[in-house]
């Protein structure tokens, strides 16, 4: 079952703003340093919550990117990928909806163990190659469609031999007053 953001609402948007632009809605102070930091964020969720992380996986199969995803990566349409969403809970709690987009192209040598990584943070993973780079961060502000609630969001390819997959992290509620 996917994520869809834990909403009954499409599964992310089709508009992301570059961090470094203004966007229509202006990010709150207690997201900016989240939303802005090109680290590990399974680093600093292991640290915020003194080790009290988990990872659930809610989904992680083939499947079709959205149009958005597809252009992020440079994929044809309708090339699939493993599309893989977690939760990542700290003290019980989701803080943190992750959705990853690794293309077949991508699972090819030592990267084909990507296809099925299980409850390991796939952040912890990438960040352990020394050859690997980041994108650009692209935000977006997501709203449930029945109680008015905003999210917000980034994502970002991350490259290993330059082979692309890319995540896109959706900060819950309880994140909201953890000083980063």
């Amino acid at each position: 079952m996917p994520i869809n953001l834990v909403h009954k609402q499409p599964a992310y948007p089709l508009r992301w703003h570059s961090y470094d632009r203004p966007i229509s809605v202006r990010i709150p102070r207690q997201w900016q340093s989240w939303l802005q930091d090109k680290g590990s964020l399974t680093q600093r969720l292991i640290q915020a919550s003194k080790g009290d992380f988990v990872v659930r996986v809610v989904r992680n199969s083939w499947g079709l990117p959205s149009q958005s995803e597809a252009q992020a990566l440079g994929l044809k349409p309708r090339q699939k990928a493993i599309i893989r969403e977690v939760e990542l809970l700290c003290y019980g709690q989701t803080w943190v909806c992750a959705r990853s987009v690794i293309p077949h192209s991508t699972l090819k040598g030592s990267l084909r163990k990507f296809k099925d990584i299980g409850d390991k943070p796939l952040g912890a993973l990438l960040f352990k190659y020394p050859n690997m780079r980041r994108g650009p961060l692209e935000v977006a502000c997501l709203q449930e469609a029945n109680n008015k609630a905003r999210h917000w969001a980034r994502r970002s390819v991350f490259y290993v031999a330059d082979k692309g997959i890319l995540v896109t992290e959706v900060f819950m509620a309880p994140m909201a007053n953890i000083v980063p």
